[in-house]
């Protein structure tokens, strides 16, 4: 069978295969990557397609669920308990994590620091994956969160395992300046869009800001950045970079800024096009 597949459910209107498409031209090859949409009861019944593939992607609800049948896991799923990335290796399933890997070099194309002062918002999957690699990076850490008792779940659990004290506040009582302020939350995202989830106060004193939502590649949070002269960067970079890594570990490919950056561009143009505004 072969191919490369995104699974998970539902999937709707995935960006994956024009982006994975994409990277597959540019490392020179012709392997096809589609869509796989089936219900949670159905995932032990399809490990027999899955071990058929020559690799595949996961998403909601599939990324803790697909462990147990996996063979082995590397370190960066085992750090994280969550799999988005599996190699298929002599007929073996080892899960990846790449999201961390697309956070990083995200971070690394817009030269925005961790070792400094970084507010996490939210504590969901994502937002865990954020805080602790900011705190692994060196990080003074403050998680804002809505429901305090996920705040202080996750603050406790990074305290215990890194050593190190994080503080927990309130969305709405953020009150002073941080180095990076990262935006884990789906405040802003389409259909309801125009909404942040920080005050304009708190995001003008910001030395830059990252909003892991793609759609819209504007979010209010980015505006008011950009309004108060702050660096930002939306989610759509961390998106393609978390795909080019699947390929670098799928293929041995490595892939430059010089190559994602004009694909960020044609998936962004593509996202506009999508949304009726072909002359964004």
């Amino acid at each position: 069978m072969g191919g490369y597949r995104l699974i998970g459910h539902p999937l709707g209107h995935s960006m994956s295969p024009q982006i994975h498409e994409r990277l597959f031209a540019l490392e020179g090859r012709a392997d096809s990557y589609t869509l796989f949409s089936f219900p949670p009861k159905e995932l032990e019944a399809q490990i027999p397609v899955l071990r058929g593939l020559d690799g595949f992607n996961i998403t909601i609800p599939y990324k803790q669920a697909i462990l147990p049948y996996l063979d082995s896991l590397d370190d960066s799923a085992a750090l994280y308990g969550a799999v988005n990335t599996v190699r298929m290796q002599g007929g073996r399933m080892t899960g990846y994590n790449t999201d961390c890997d697309g956070f990083l070099r995200t971070m690394q194309a817009h030269r925005f620091s961790l070792q400094t002062s970084v507010c996490v918002a939210g504590a969901g999957g994502v937002g865990r994956m954020f805080a602790i690699e900011a705190v692994r990076q060196g990080a003074e850490l403050t998680i804002a969160v809505r429901d305090p008792a996920k705040g202080q779940a996750l603050a406790q659990e990074i305290g215990e395992r890194f050593g190190c004290p994080v503080q927990v506040s309130p969305l709405d009582a953020l009150d002073r300046p941080f180095g990076l302020i990262i935006n884990a939350t789906p405040v802003g995202m389409s259909p309801k869009t125009g909404v942040s989830p920080l005050p304009k106060s708190v995001v003008a004193q910001a030395g830059a800001v990252f909003d892991c939502i793609y759609n819209p590649r504007e979010t209010r949070l980015l505006q008011d950045a950009r309004e108060a002269g702050v660096p930002a960067a939306g989610g759509m970079e961390m998106l393609v970079w978390q795909a080019a890594v699947a390929h670098e570990i799928w293929h041995g490919s490595r892939f430059s800024s010089a190559q994602i950056d004009p694909l960020v561009g044609e998936m962004n143009a593509l996202l506009d096009q999508k949304a009726g505004r072909p002359d964004a």
